[in-house]
């Protein structure tokens, strides 16, 4: 309990104010505190469960989910956050709605928001749409609200977008922070995210994006490692270029996979396609253009097959520090030999940090349950001492 009332009293001296009634869309948009404050209480989440105490805020509610892509591990964390909070998951399917019949974004919106908290979106199969259609439904539900259609206003979390994953990127902070004793301990730290091939094409960047944003705000040493014609956004680069200005860390970019891997603490190898190309693929699919996307994915399945080198072994494990780094990677992966003939990650290396890989995964429901919390409570620290005070059972076994 004291390691609970410790966490409490550390959010308290963070300034979230702003974070109350907003949306989590890109990490970068974050103020550190605001960061900070998303790791404690999503940590403080997790004790008082732990202690089997109700986290739960809502008597009743809905989170809305929006998946326009297939999902796993945060398709189901969103709705262990939100029915850690007291919310129930009512999912949007497309197909068996209007939309396909005319419906505007803005009607949509504030059609499914009636009795609605918050609204979770996973968009991030095209360039330059997803982020923004997240900040449209925000814009329309934000209207509505102020326009008396909503009772209330439903605060936006980001599941993935083209640009950014922040569940996902925030969830594997929080993994290294307790792999290593505390974000103070991660200065001079060495993370390599290394593209590594896939007999895929079309896999999103806001992964590698999302750790290259937010890791280099802790002073660590970032190493973007890909084959030439493998580069993600620009804006993205320069983000974590000026995070690492800031902070006295590094970004560093090189098409070397050995160099990023040499004397490395961490160890992200991850496939994506090439920015270029998801633009192209995104400009096809406006047309309508079927022939162009299916040249597009031949070209760009044999440009993967060029490096199947790339690839995360035991010999390149052998290069990190004290040969063995830790190993990352948000699932699932192409693992060779096992779910593919060659892939990202020999079946050894994953076997062996299989167990840390799926403690990774386990942050995420919390990492989702603590930005929900944080846009619909003022005083987190007076709303986290109060669960712990009225101390109720979460099951009665």
């Amino acid at each position: 309990m004291n390691d609970i009332k410790k966490i409490i009293n550390e959010i308290k001296a963070l300034s979230t104010n702003k974070m109350f009634s907003n949306d989590f869309l890109l990490t970068w948009d974050k103020s550190d505190d605001e960061i900070s404050a998303t790791f404690k209480v999503a940590e403080a989440l997790r004790m008082l469960r732990e202690k089997n105490i109700s986290t739960k805020i809502f008597d009743s509610g809905l989170a809305i989910s929006l998946f326009r892509d297939n999902s796993t591990r945060t398709r189901f964390s969103f709705t262990s956050a939100a029915n850690l909070l007291g919310l129930e998951v009512q999912d949007l399917d497309e197909g068996k709605s209007q939309i396909a019949h005319g419906e505007t974004v803005r009607e949509t919106s504030n059609m499914i928001s009636f009795m609605a908290d918050i609204i979770g979106i996973r968009d991030d199969m095209y360039i330059g749409k997803g982020n923004a259609y997240m900040r449209d439904v925000s814009s329309y539900v934000k209207e509505g609200y102020e326009d008396g259609v909503l009772e209330q206003r439903p605060t936006l979390v980001n599941l993935q977008c083209d640009i950014d994953h922040p569940t996902q990127s925030m969830a594997d902070m929080l993994h290294i922070i307790n792999h290593f004793g505390g974000a103070e301990n991660l200065k001079g730290k060495k993370i390599a995210m290394s593209w590594a091939y896939s007999p895929s094409y079309g896999k999103p960047l806001s992964v590698p994006q999302g750790i290259i944003g937010l890791m280099t705000r802790f002073g660590m040493d970032v190493s973007l490692a890909h084959p030439e014609g493998y580069e993600v956004m620009d804006h993205v680069e320069d983000v974590a270029r000026n995070n690492a200005v800031a902070t006295g860390g590094s970004f560093i970019k090189t098409n070397n996979m050995k160099e990023a891997f040499k004397d490395a603490d961490i160890v992200y190898p991850k496939s994506w396609a090439p920015f270029k190309a998801m633009e192209k693929r995104t400009d096809l699919y406006a047309k309508g253009d079927n022939d162009g996307i299916k040249a597009l994915e031949k070209e760009l399945l044999a440009q993967n097959a060029k490096h199947t080198d790339w690839e995360c072994t035991e010999e390149m494990m052998s290069l990190t520090k004290d040969k063995k780094a830790l190993y990352m990677h948000c699932l699932p992966a192409d693992i060779t030999g096992l779910s593919c003939e060659k892939g990202e990650v020999s079946e050894s290396v994953f076997d062996r940090y299989r167990v840390p890989l799926y403690k990774e995964a386990g942050y995420k429901p919390y990492i989702i349950a603590a930005m929900m919390f944080l846009s619909k409570v003022k005083n987190p620290s007076e709303t986290l001492n109060n669960l712990l005070n009225q101390n109720t059972n979460r099951f009665f076994g």
